[in-house]
């Protein structure tokens, strides 16, 4: 039972890890470029933007994934 309660325990520490990590590299890709990304999305419905950014929370989820899973 508590090797069960450790799993659950690190699957949960290294999700919120990996979730922070994740919106620490997305505000600082929006620091870095020069328009208010979200609002660009959202507002005036950027589809290119949109998927330029899909893929960079992807490619980062899955370096940070990979970090994490050793």
């Amino acid at each position: 039972m508590q090797q069960i309660l450790n799993g659950i325990t690190n699957s949960v520490i290294y999700s919120i890890v990996g979730i922070v990590i994740l919106l620490i590299a997305y505000l600082i890709v929006e620091k870095l470029t020069p328009e208010n990304s979200w609002k660009e999305i959202v507002q005036n419905k950027n589809i290119a933007l949109a998927i330029v950014f899909a893929a960079f929370i992807i490619g980062i989820a899955l370096i940070i994934s990979a970090s994490l899973h050793g």
